[in-house]
């Protein structure tokens, strides 16, 4: 088992992160992000309630189906995609390794 797989991460200028993030931890998107000093707000502190963490999905990874909760708030959020999804609510898994993520705009 792996502690640890490479993820992507493509800020607002375009530039990419290629970070390592731990499997073993039980940490989200939103807070690796945050460990790597990237500008996600993450306002709500993971709740689902706020949209600041939002991400597009960049790469074919699969990813767990969207809460209602997750669904609601993208309702309600400006620049959503089809492959949008709030950073707080991907848990980090093995099964991710490669993922590929591009931080909405602000």
């Amino acid at each position: 088992m792996k502690d640890t797989i490479k993820v992507t991460i493509i800020d607002r200028e375009d530039i990419h992160h290629e970070v390592d993030a731990p499997t073993d931890m039980n940490l989200n998107m939103m807070e690796l992000c945050k460990m790597y000093e990237l500008p996600v707000e993450g306002t709500c502190g993971g709740m689902a309630l706020c949209a600041s963490c939002q991400v597009y999905l960049e790469s074919d990874t699969s990813l767990p189906e969207q809460s209602d909760a997750e669904l609601t708030m993208l309702d309600q959020a400006f620049h959503v995609k089809d492959n949008s999804r709030l950073g707080c609510q991907i848990r980090i898994t093995e099964a991710m390794d490669g993922i590929v993520l591009r931080l909405a705009p602000r």
